[in-house]
């Protein structure tokens, strides 16, 4: 059964096309990989699938009993509502329900005899259909969710308007999961997700029983939990049967009997270019060379397989600071209450740290004590001479509607606009992006933005804060090999293990602070 019918779709920004004719449809069941490099338009297309963006052609069909469920980026929480209570809400129908029948328990009390039996099989019914939903496991379904998700660790009394924008956006995937939809809608699940609730999620979904589409750049993860890709890439979209892994391959052979095609159609349309210069002006062929131009003329042309630009990131260090970068004594970290006390670290020059621990520790909080932007609770940080620390946030939200080539120009005024077009060029952008609203570019190439701001600081101690969230595989390579290359000191946070593991010099686990 067909729960999603797309035809025809096509949708651009001002005078660039994203979307071109894309037609799929998802079936009951299925568990589908969206795929594609930063920018291809994957965020777009599920923007129009859930209605917050009107496509410019095209229709979307949903079934008409389809309940479907997406991970919002922002949304509403409301102060004085408890995690579990947030979580409660996924079955806030039976809820209802069940107050429906302790009304009905308070009315069988005093009603006449005639108006029982009513009750009674309302009352029946209703029970019916908690029993039907296993209500009375909710509590427990909770607690497994939020265990998995490593919601449990904030607290479930905690109340909601507490959290961060991470910690939200995990809540929120909670409650979808405990809903179980029809279709699910998921972009970028494990950007705020421990290594082991990325398992946790994995394993939850391959036994999930209805359909679901997927970004993600963990193309680990995805690789285990999907049976289909669908490719997004100059404006069309691609069926893959399989895994990811399986994808990568017929993905490769396909561009080159592209190519091949590419190649044999320019030999065909030189040859008929030439036969038609040669003889129009003759009269004995002009009708001949007249038939071969219409043939030119209506034959479909076949794109010339392109690779997007690769980044080629590097970070320079502008002087190098003295041996102890910084240094911690009996520092406690927090904000009105102490996450922890009494770390007495120290950071050597030419050192790369990775800061660990699972989620909701205090890893951001961190991060920004140590670097003087929140003030400790106790103890002091000690920074070492001739220090120049650049700082790239985990999130940081677009606002205004300045370029992409303004937002780097603003920080770095004194440079030309050639030499800030060629940096952005050097992380991946293209020049329709450099051009682009900063806002209305992808969640990749706004990072990409920020690496560029990155590459031009004067500095030499870079600190990242989940700096691959969002990035495709090729910018995530590059950015690794840049910092593997990287001479100065690094403290870096990110929840891919993978990224990290063979170049980092030592691990400050937090686990270890309490």
């Amino acid at each position: 059964m067909s729960l999603l019918d797309v035809q025809n779709l096509t949708h651009s920004y001002g005078d660039k096309t994203v979307l071109k004719d894309i037609s799929f449809r998802l079936l009951k069941g299925e568990h589908i990989g969206l795929v594609g490099p930063n920018g291809a338009g994957k965020s777009t297309l599920f923007h129009i699938l859930t209605a917050y963006i009107i496509p410019d052609e095209g229709t979307v069909q949903w079934h008409p009993k389809a309940h479907v469920g997406s991970l919002e980026q922002h949304i509403h929480l409301n102060s004085g509502q408890s995690i579990r209570q947030f979580l409660q809400t996924a079955f806030q129908d039976l809820f209802l329900t069940e107050e429906e029948m302790l009304a009905i328990t308070g009315k069988m009390a005093s009603a006449k005899p005639e108006n029982l039996d009513e009750l009674l099989h309302h009352y029946s019914k209703l029970q019916a259909k908690l029993d039907q939903h296993d209500f009375y496991q909710i509590p427990a379904k909770i607690e497994e969710v939020a265990a998995g998700l490593g919601i449990s660790q904030l607290g479930l009394e905690t109340d909601v308007s507490q959290l961060s924008g991470g910690q939200r956006t995990k809540l929120l995937l909670g409650k979808l999961l405990l809903e179980e939809p029809d279709i699910l809608l998921l972009d970028e699940p494990t950007n705020y997700l421990d290594t082991a609730h990325i398992a946790w999620l994995t394993s939850y979904l391959q036994t999930y029983p209805h359909a679901f589409i997927l970004i993600t750049h963990d193309t680990g993860f995805m690789n285990k939990v999907v049976q289909c890709i669908y490719h997004l890439e100059h404006k069309q979209l691609t069926r893959y049967p399989g895994n990811y892994e399986q994808f990568l391959q017929a993905y490769e052979l396909r561009r080159r009997q592209i190519y091949l095609e590419y190649q044999k159609q320019q030999e065909e349309i030189s040859k008929l270019e030439t036969y038609i210069q040669k003889n129009k002006a003759r009269a004995s062929t002009a009708k001949q060379a007249k038939s071969r131009e219409k043939k030119l003329n209506k034959m479909e042309r076949v794109e010339k397989p392109s690779h997007n630009p690769k980044p080629i990131f590097n970070f320079s260090v502008s002087a190098q600071p003295a041996n102890i970068v910084l240094e911690t004594k009996d520092l406690t970290i927090g904000y009105e209450t102490a996450l922890f006390s009494d770390v007495n670290v120290k950071l050597q020059r030419g050192e790369k740290i990775a800061l660990t621990g699972h989620n909701g520790i205090g890893k951001t909080t961190t991060l920004k004590t140590l670097l003087g932007k929140l003030q400790p609770l106790n103890g002091n940080v000690s920074i070492g001479d001739r220090v120049r620390p650049a700082y790239f946030e985990q999130e940081m939200p677009a606002v205004g509607k300045h370029t992409a080539l303004e937002e780097v120009w603003n920080a770095y005024p004194d440079l030309t606009q050639k030499e800030i077009r060629k940096t952005l060029a050097r992380c991946g952008l293209r020049s329709e992006h450099i051009f682009q609203k900063l806002h209305s570019l992808s969640g990749g190439e706004q990072s990409k933005v920020r690496l560029c701001k990155l590459m031009l600081a004067k500095s030499n101690v870079l600190i990242l804060d989940e700096p691959t969230n969002h990035l495709d595989v090729a910018t995530k390579d590059a950015l690794m090999g840049a910092l593997q290359q990287y001479t100065g000191t690094l403290i870096l946070v990110s929840h891919e293990r993978e990224f990290y593991e063979n170049w980092i010099t030592n691990i400050w686990n937090m686990e270890d602070w309490k």
